[in-house]
């Protein structure tokens, strides 16, 4: 107990040391007309925890994204090829997806250009679309004219091009596989059509934890533009960005 009572008594006599000490001090300041507060350096140093500047934080976000492309092929957006599987909204939107690619280059965004390439006897389609395949012709049949990209669209050096079978992009393909090690994080997607492959492919990569999906509502396209909103309006319930272009591109 005798011991408790000493040490006790030494740190009153610290604390009243330091009080006086403290008192003195800010006296001292208040009679030179310095600050009460004392001012640090602020020369940034390596240890600073200051925000980037905004420049340098939106590269950084850009080289985490990837562009989806989607089934822009003529067969898919191009009314000359009478295709029985055009989306009768997919030629409008080619100015804006061709638009959208060129941002997506410019912030050094990776481009993926999903297609459909099918078997001419149509046996890796879904079982739904395999009456419209015989005599090696078919919608989106490899090596087909209707299965090339709309005119204006171009694959371009360190673009990926990836082949799908159906809706999804991610179903049945490595392209989550491939993503994941290139470090991407976001995807906006663009192209055809919006309840079909755009919606499947969305919601695939929300299940797949994306962390950022953005869909740009006047780069993509349905049947018809009813059609398409009411999709944009289930996709936004579900955390999906949905902005125009222009916005995007600010």
């Amino acid at each position: 107990m005798p011991s408790h009572l000493a040490l006790l008594s030494c740190l009153l006599v610290l604390v009243l040391s330091l009080d006086k000490f403290l008192l003195h001090y800010l006296k001292r300041r208040w009679h030179s007309g310095a600050s009460i507060i004392p001012r640090f350096p602020t020369t940034a140093s390596p240890f600073s925890f200051r925000s980037q500047p905004r420049h340098m934080a939106a590269a950084g976000r850009w080289s985490e994204t990837a562009m989806l492309v989607i089934d822009m092929q003529k067969d898919f957006v191009d009314p000359a090829m009478a295709s029985p599987m055009l989306v009768a909204g997919g030629e409008a939107v080619i100015p804006a997806v061709a638009e959208a690619v060129a941002v997506a280059r410019e912030r050094g965004i990776f481009v993926v250009w999903v297609v459909r390439e099918h078997d001419p006897s149509g046996r890796d389609v879904e079982l739904f679309r395999r009456h419209l395949y015989s005599g090696g012709k078919g919608p989106t049949v490899k090596g087909l004219k209707g299965a090339e990209l709309a005119d204006g669209l171009v694959i371009k050096e360190g673009d990926y091009k990836l082949v799908k079978t159906r809706f999804s992009a991610f179903f049945a393909t490595h392209l989550d596989s491939v993503l994941k090690t290139l470090g991407m994080k976001n995807l906006v997607i663009v192209g055809v059509q919006t309840p079909n492959c755009i919606r499947q492919t969305v919601f695939d990569a929300v299940e797949l934890d994306y962390e950022k999906v953005t869909v740009l509502i006047d780069a993509t396209a349905a049947a018809r533009p009813d059609i398409h909103l009411s999709n944009i309006r289930d996709m936004k319930t579900i955390g999906v960005e949905t902005p125009t272009l222009e916005e995007w591109r600010r």
